[in-house]
């Protein structure tokens, strides 16, 4: 599934439509601490998290994650929406727990 098709199931809010959204989805990761996040997020993949800080943009560029899911009904600061549209990087926010917007994509991706 590319992150457009994400997109378009339009089950999350789209904050940033980013510069790649033909990429292929290739799994999910989920994780709220950055370091971690920065050396073991795979490319390609949906993150989840519930940071929505500049520093979650800069590692979402660093690890090449298709796109970024702000779970949890936070927000991503004004910062970091703008650091978004900059740098090209699909944010899309839900009210769903962590694990139920995981969840959600993973079933998407897997039938």
């Amino acid at each position: 599934m590319t992150v457009q098709q994400l997109i378009d199931r339009q089950l999350f809010h789209t904050v940033n439509s980013g510069d790649e959204t033909e990429r292929e989805i290739t799994g999910v990761f989920c994780c709220d601490l950055l370091s971690i996040a920065m050396g073991k997020a795979p490319a390609d993949s949906a993150w989840v998290t519930v940071m929505g800080n500049v520093n979650t943009i800069a590692v979402a560029t660093l690890a090449d994650v298709a796109c970024v899911i702000i779970a949890e009904g936070a927000a991503l600061d004004e910062v970091a929406r703008a650091r978004a549209k900059e740098q090209g990087v699909t944010v899309l926010t839900t009210d769903r727990p962590i694990f139920d917007a995981a969840l959600a994509v993973y079933q998407e991706l897997h039938g």
